[in-house]
């Protein structure tokens, strides 16, 4: 296992080493290409801290192997390291007060994204290849936005969940990041075994949302250059207005209650342990999304559910068979000594657009096409489930 200085991604909690013969073989797909995996994916012999010391020293170290680690390996990749994630995955900034906040190595006055940041800066400062991941509400394509990177959030439920620690399940989602479209065709190559590519009769375009984000110039330059490269066979817009649709409160609301049913006894038992500051295990802002979450009624809950499916059932019907275009985040990587209100509310506008694909369960592919001030961001390309395949493909003729 490698060992990095805090500010890297990866994290040095055991001097266990951590091979697998199969890497050996050139015959395989990804064979050469190096993995880092977020440190919420069990790997047998290693401690999986999910991102908090007190999660490590409350729970037995794996002696199973997650079945996506275990495939990528299995066909050829190279294990180079667990990597830093944000506490329990409940972040999308990248921060963690306990094992540093992993550096942007595009630009390094902003903040890396979470909560795969640790991937996301591994293969971004080229420490590997391949970053494995998790996407519960846009932990895969916020990194990949702020540095500048491929990274795709599949279809939820695609890739089995097995020996990892969850967040929200119903949202949870095995995603992974590379620097390149053909790395990341070859990893699905490996992990998605759904339908094979079709075409797509349209490409819908989400004005509405594109000209609200701070890279609005930029994203109209690249669809232009598209439109005249014969990219768009067929293109229409859509209007996706995510305040009437309440996605960002509807999605919060719903990970929230699943998150309290998944952590909550935890986080109660630490209450009852000798020598532990329950106030003082998880940092403030972590700290007081669990506390929300424990307010949750299930009314709340309820009303949730019917909101969701009622967007789920708009939104399938107007992207069936076509391409959704929709920016990533609503600007550049905040930068690190943003304040915690700037914060908070740059929150709440990311999730009203990582919320869109995160309710409906829909496959989406970040492109880092353009740049701002010298920051990464892009735009991404969203389908109905199933097409992850087909997205990809599709992102091969956009990029050639």
């Amino acid at each position: 296992m490698k060992h990095f200085m805090v500010q890297n991604p990866f994290l040095n909690l055991s001097e266990t080493t951590w091979n697998d013969s199969s890497s050996a073989n050139p015959t395989l797909p990804l064979s050469g290409l190096r993995l880092a995996v977020k440190d919420l994916f069990h790997m047998a012999g290693l401690p999986t801290s999910a991102g908090n010391p007190t999660w490590l020293a409350t729970h037995p170290i794996p002696i199973k192997t997650s079945s996506s680690v275990a495939a990528l390996l299995n066909d050829g990749a190279i294990f180079c390291g667990k990597t830093i994630t944000d506490e329990l995955a409940y972040s999308l900034n990248g921060q963690n007060i306990h094992y540093g906040t992993p550096s942007n190595p595009v630009t390094p006055n902003r903040l890396p994204g979470g909560s795969s940041s640790g991937s996301a800066v591994a293969v971004s400062a080229d420490f590997a290849d391949i970053g494995l991941g998790t996407d519960t509400g846009g932990s895969i394509r916020v990194p990949a936005s702020y540095n500048g990177l491929f990274g795709l959030r599949p279809t939820h439920g695609v890739i089995p969940s097995d020996n990892m620690v969850a967040l929200a399940p119903s949202f949870d989602t095995v995603g992974w990041l590379t620097r390149d479209l053909d790395t990341l065709a070859k990893t699905a190559s490996v992990l998605l075994k759904n339908k094979p590519p079709k075409e797509f009769n349209n490409i819908l375009i989400a004005k509405n949302l594109i000209d609200q984000v701070a890279h609005v110039d930029e994203l109209k330059k690249q669809l232009q250059t598209w439109r005249e490269k014969g990219r768009f066979s067929s293109e229409s817009s859509i209007v996706i207005d995510t305040k009437v649709w309440k996605t960002s409160e509807t999605f919060r609301t719903l990970q929230g209650a699943e998150i309290w049913h998944e952590h909550g006894k935890w986080i109660k038992s630490l209450e009852d342990l000798d020598g532990v500051d329950a106030s003082a295990v998880f940092a403030p802002d972590i700290q007081s999304r669990f506390e929300w979450c424990q307010t949750i009624s299930s009314a709340d809950v309820a009303a949730a559910k019917q909101q969701r499916q009622r967007f789920t059932d708009w939104l399938e019907h107007e992207i069936e068979d076509a391409v959704l275009i929709i920016p990533t985040t609503p600007g550049l990587a905040p930068l690190f000594d943003a304040a915690d209100d700037e914060l908070a509310a740059y929150r709440n506008q990311l999730m009203d657009i990582t919320a869109i694909a995160g309710l409906a369960g829909l496959p989406q592919l970040h492109l880092p096409v353009c740049t701002l001030h010298g920051a990464p961001c892009g735009l991404s390309l969203v389908s109905s489930k199933g097409t992850d395949l087909a997205l990809i493909e599709f992102a091969k003729t956009l990029m050639e």
